[in-house]
């Protein structure tokens, strides 16, 4: 029997996204700073599996054991999630000897709201 207790996530409205819709206006040089380094830290075909893997993982984070079968050495994997961390894609936390990563709750929603449409007035 688990002893693991699931952490509620917060809710996407709880943080403003980054940056408005790229269709509603230009993007400041700031916002685009902020962006970028989302885009750029998933521009990796390892680190866009492993935070797909957490993203969709039940519950909404993932043990590194659960998801560390990306096709690259242990180290390798720890590397990329470090950069998704450092991105503010991911949080962690350590329980006992294993480490869990969980999606950032405004992250999918403002990458969302930056790539849609601007409603139209």
């Amino acid at each position: 029997m688990s002893t693991t207790k699931v952490l509620p996530l917060l809710e996407p409205e709880a943080v403003a996204p980054c940056c408005p819709p790229l269709t509603e206006r230009p993007l400041t040089a700031a916002e685009a700073e902020q962006a970028a380094v989302m885009f750029k830290a998933l521009g990796d075909p390892v680190r866009l599996r492993l935070f797909s893997a957490i993203a969709s993982h039940e519950g909404g984070e993932a043990c590194v054991c659960d998801i560390s079968d990306v096709g690259v050495s242990q180290p390798t994997v720890s590397h990329h999630l470090k950069k998704l961390k450092d991105a503010g894609l991911l949080s962690s936390e350590r329980r006992g000897t294993w480490v869990y990563y969980r999606v950032e709750p405004a992250v999918l929603a403002a990458m969302g709201q930056l790539l849609t449409r601007a409603a139209s007035v």
